[in-house]
């Protein structure tokens, strides 16, 4: 697939605009991060507080039951589950059926936040896809996607209600290029391109984002200083929150690569281009949403 990509600039951001935020809660949606073995549950804390910092409603966050009330403790805004574990800490087998009840309330579920085996992973995307609603949007982290790599047949049921969020090493994983680098730009984006088409989603990686369709959009923002432990789980709890409002795939995205590396320009310049923490970037999202709207109120509820 040819590459070719559109600058996706605020004004873009402000012509598609936001869905209204409505009268309460309820009405921004309903974020549940999956993930968060014993030895990374910062990764889901880190995911959430990004969904409920671009504006979603409400926030689930399901742990290793070792951790779960000390999660439940550093995020109160969040409603937490607890996850079976093997006795290394690693999420167990048949967790799935911890939260697969929830789904029917739930928008968006983000699964691959904090987990490190990648085989109770791939079984667990797999009873997901068979499970999911139809109106649940998806998106898939870290080693979910290591789980899926190779494998799209395990994502077909979801497809157009994908996201993935792959850093350059698992974007090379699910293109089997383990040499695939963002320096080398058009390889780069015709392996994003590749990915959304081969596996259906929507893809935000690096400053790129690509939808099934064809169409790409790049983001003149960011830089070194966003390499930094925690950066993606923030990234991917951006896009799953903008999801949740209402936002397409594509869209949802789109928004949250934007905020992500627009907050870390403003970081950088503090931080000389590094050294700043992935837990600060959340803080910055509002006001960045509200310079790029513009500083009025979004509307049109509907789903874009």
């Amino acid at each position: 697939m040819p590459a070719r990509a559109d600058p996706l600039t605020p004004r873009t951001l402000r012509r598609w605009g936001l869905p209204d935020p409505g009268a309460s809660k309820y009405d921004r949606g309903t974020v549940l991060v999956a993930g968060g073995a014993r030895r990374t549950p910062g990764a889901a804390i880190l995911a959430g507080t990004a969904a409920l910092r671009v504006g979603a409603g409400r926030l689930m966050l399901a742990v290793a039951e070792s951790v779960a009330p000390h999660v439940a403790v550093a995020v109160p805004e969040s409603g937490v589950l607890a996850l079976p574990e093997t006795p290394s800490g690693r999420i167990a087998g048949g967790a799935h059926a911890v939260f697969t009840p929830e789904l029917d309330d739930v928008s968006v579920l983000l699964y691959g936040s904090g987990l490190d085996d990648v085989d109770t992973t791939r079984e667990t995307v797999e009873r997901l896809a068979q499970a999911a609603p139809d109106s649940l949007t998806i998106v898939l982290d870290a080693f979910a996607l290591g789980a899926i790599a190779g494998r799209p047949e395990l994502v077909t049921p979801l497809r157009g209600r994908l996201i993935l969020t792959p850093n350059p090493a698992e974007l090379g994983l699910l293109v089997g290029d383990d040499d695939l680098e963002p320096e080398r730009a058009k390889e780069f984006h015709e392996a994003a391109l590749d990915v959304a088409a081969g596996y259906g989603a929507a893809v935000a990686t690096q400053a790129l984002v690509a939808d099934p369709d064809g169409s790409a959009w790049t983001i003149d923002a960011g830089g070194p200083g966003l390499g930094t432990s925690g950066s993606g789980d923030v990234l991917a709890g951006a896009v799953a929150g903008f999801a949740a409002r209402g936002l397409s795939p594509l869209r949802a995205a789109a928004w949250g690569t934007y905020v992500h590396a627009a907050a870390g320009d403003e970081l950088a310049i503090v931080g000389n281009g590094v050294g700043y923490l992935a837990g600060e970037l959340a803080g910055l999202f509002p006001d960045i949403i509200a310079r790029t709207m513009g500083a009025t109120r979004a509307s049109g509820g509907a789903r874009q």
